[in-house]
Order: C-alpha cells, then sequence, then structure tokens
C-alpha cells in the first residue's frame, strides 16, 4: 500500500531528523505550523537555533531535492521562524541562528544536509 503524501512527508522528516541526531543536534520541535507556513524541524546545534526544510526526491532524474525550495517558499520559512521566536520571546537580533536544507534522495540511501542553505531575498 502506498504512504500519502502527508505519511511520506512525516516518514523523511523522522529520517532526516535522526541523522540530524546523530551529529549533534537537538530537537526542539517539529512540524511548527501557522497560517500560511511551515517549519519541518526546529532544532539546536549547540546555541544555535537550526530551522530545517526537509526535502525529498525519489530520484535525481528531475533535479535535485534541494532546487525544489523556492525564493517564495524560503521566504514563508522566514515569517514562520520569525513568529516562533516570537512567541519564545527571541528575536533574529537576540540569538543565533541558521537556516538548513536536509536533501533526501533514492528512498533515503542518499542524505545531503546543507548548512545556511536558505537566504532571505
Amino acid at each position: 500500500m502506498a504512504l500519502s503524501s502527508r505519511s511520506k512527508g512525516q516518514y523523511y522528516e523522522a529520517m532526516a531528523e535522526q541523522h540530524l541526531h546523530r551529529h549533534g543536534l537537538v530537537t526542539i520541535e517539529k512540524n511548527f505550523t501557522i497560517k500560511g507556513g511551515e517549519i519541518d524541524l526546529i532544532m539546536q546545534d549547540n546555541k544555535t537555533i537550526v530551522f530545517i526544510e526537509v526535502r525529498y526526491r525519489a530520484s535525481k532524474q528531475y533535479g535535485h531535492a534541494a532546487s525544489t525550495v523556492t525564493q517564495a517558499k524560503a521566504n514563508k520559512i522566514f515569517a514562520t521562524a520569525n513568529f516562533w521566536l516570537m512567541k519564545q520571546g527571541l528575536s533574529a537580533y537576540n540569538c543565533d541562528l541558521r537556516f538548513d536544507l536536509v536533501a533526501i534522495h533514492q528512498h533515503g540511501e542518499q542524505i545531503e544536509w546543507f548548512k545556511n542553505a536558505l537566504t532571505q531575498g
């Protein structure tokens, strides 16, 4: 039986989270959602808060998973991150932040972690 898009997303987000745990990151929150935006994973890397977008592609035949993040999507992530920070009593001005991307290919056989992958435009 095929997984729904949501179930598939959760599966690959859990895979990315486990990969990042092996590299020392600690989970703060998963699937933080507001109207108009979602952040797949919010983690901590030492003193840095890391907002992570997870992208999956079965193969690279039609392009790399990382290339699927448009500037519009990145801008939604930044706005959602600012809202999350505000809820925590923080801001981009008083804490270390990073926006990473985890690209998963070939049903999880290849996982790539790109630090500072998203930039505001």
